[in-house]
């Protein structure tokens, strides 16, 4: 028969008790198991007592690191299991940390999935593919993802992939209005918005160049072009080289026309 002789504060952590059986030492356990299993002095304590007693507090050690865990920031329930899975709790124990803590409120993916979806917009202004991107390292389920990335509406995304838009615009002024729309599309699609809301956006942006503008980017760009071209053909062939550069990079034919003028006129 084994009978508890003594329960003793730990000095280090005043949450956790040592109990002794029969005067001799045997297990530590949570304040919160002590109350559970009413550990008390003189109280009798069979084997399978004792192993019920073990596991249950090992789930109360899991269910406060992962308590630990989550006051730092909110984390997903994939998030949880991996750290406790690092700290070498085992799968049991862990699945009912886990349901204690959501269970209490303390863990919900529902709410992390919005609050995740809430930031990403505020903060990055992403889109809805980059946004399920970054759930999905999360480990929330894609049905989850589908209902919260369902809010997202059309007319938000339009309003923030436009402002994005804006800050490109203001950021590349040494390019055509045709190198700063490509830039936009390929921006806009990195951040995870659609070829729908990509265009949309595409379609209400005016970018107007005044003529000393384009002379200003003739100074470099051009220059740069015919340079390279020069260097390898002459007459015809150079001329229809430097159109076609200039050309696909976004240059009126106009002003292409009275550039190589100049070029001609300078040799």
């Amino acid at each position: 028969m084994r009978v508890i002789t003594k329960i003793a504060r730990q000095k280090n952590n005043p949450e956790r008790y040592n109990i002794y059986l029969n005067e001799e030492y045997a297990f530590p356990v949570d304040e919160a198991i002590l109350i559970q299993f009413g550990l008390t002095k003189g109280k009798v304590l069979e084997e399978f007592d004792i192993q019920e007693i073990a596991y249950e507090d090992e789930i109360r050690k899991a269910f406060n690191k992962g308590l630990n865990f989550l006051s730092y920031q909110m984390r997903s329930e994939h998030e949880v299991k991996k750290k406790l899975l690092s700290l070498e709790f085992g799968e049991a124990v862990i699945l009912e940390a886990i349901q204690k803590l959501k269970s209490y409120g303390f863990l919900n993916d529902e709410t992390y999935s919005k609050a995740l979806l809430d930031t990403k917009k505020a903060t990055m202004k992403k889109g809805p593919k980059a946004i399920r991107q970054d759930l999905m390292k999360k480990g929330i389920d894609k049905s989850l993802q589908d209902e919260v990335l369902a809010t997202y509406s059309h007319g938000e995304q339009v309003k923030l992939a436009t402002q994005l838009a804006e800050k490109v615009i203001r950021s590349e002024k040494k390019k055509t209005p045709t190198q700063i729309k490509a830039k936009i599309q390929d921006f806009l699609m990195r951040k995870g918005y659609s070829f729908s809301v990509v265009d949309e956006v595409l379609s209400q942006i005016e970018i107007e160049q005044e003529e000393d503008e384009w002379q200003q980017l003739l100074d470099v760009q051009g220059e740069k072009v015919w340079k390279k071209y020069s260097s390898k053909y002459t007459g015809f062939e150079l001329k229809m080289k430097i159109k076609q550069a200039l050309y696909q990079k976004g240059f009126p034919i106009e002003v292409i026309d009275r550039f190589i003028e100049e070029k001609e006129n300078e040799e």
